[in-house]
């Protein structure tokens, strides 16, 4: 890695400040900072084969969906046209001027589409993105259980049912050894949630 691993870092360190992870506080009440989050990211990106721009977008991934789209130019200008393209590709909706997103059922269609129709080098960011989230609501599940489902927008029915379309879109399209682990976080994980694959089904759009 060159400098522009240290720069990133600074970065998504300003565009994440004061954000934690939600339901991460541990019995002194002490949450995790948010950006705990993104270098887990690059870390499985460089773990599975990704190159120097896509750690770094690892590191940068939702600075845009938690910062907002001014952040567009900083990191155009610090790291050039393809890191910004590669963390738009894992972007699944920006906030308004108010803060506030699309409702989350029609963003999450809106990226699985998206996802089923990419190529290139954005899907293995995107698939790290998702293990590592896979990774934590396995250890949440075995830790605390059924509750870990209120920290989800969608719900635990909303949460597996797009879990388990992201694992299917990924299928064939990313390193051998990140679709396995993919895999199998996701049947641990519903088997933890007491759901078999063949039983989770769109949620309904009520």
């Amino acid at each position: 890695m060159t400098q522009k691993f240290d720069t990133a870092l600074s970065l998504a360190l300003e565009a994440h400040s004061g954000q934690i992870r939600k339901g991460t506080e541990n019995a002194l009440g002490l949450p995790l900072p948010y950006i705990t989050h993104p270098v887990a990211v690059a870390t499985l990106a460089q773990r599975y084969g990704g190159n120097e721009d896509q750690v770094i977008a690892a590191l940068l991934h939702d600075v845009l969906e938690d910062g907002g789209p001014q952040w567009a130019d900083p990191i155009r200008d610090a790291f050039g046209g393809q890191v910004l393209d590669l963390v738009r590709f894992c972007t699944d909706g920006l906030p308004d001027a108010q803060g506030q997103k699309s409702p989350w059922r029609e963003r999450k269609e809106l990226y699985l589409a998206h996802l089923r129709a990419a190529e290139g080098e954005g899907v293995l960011v995107s698939a790290c993105d998702k293990l590592a989230n896979l990774q934590a609501i396995l250890l949440d599940l075995t830790e605390i259980g059924e509750s870990v489902w209120t920290r989800f927008t969608g719900g635990k029915d909303g949460s597996l049912w797009y879990y388990v379309e992201l694992v299917e879109a990924f299928g064939g399209r990313v390193p051998a050894a990140l679709e396995v682990a993919l895999r199998r976080d996701l049947a641990a994980v519903l088997e933890l949630a007491s759901a078999r694959m063949d039983e989770v089904s769109k949620p309904s759009a009520e």
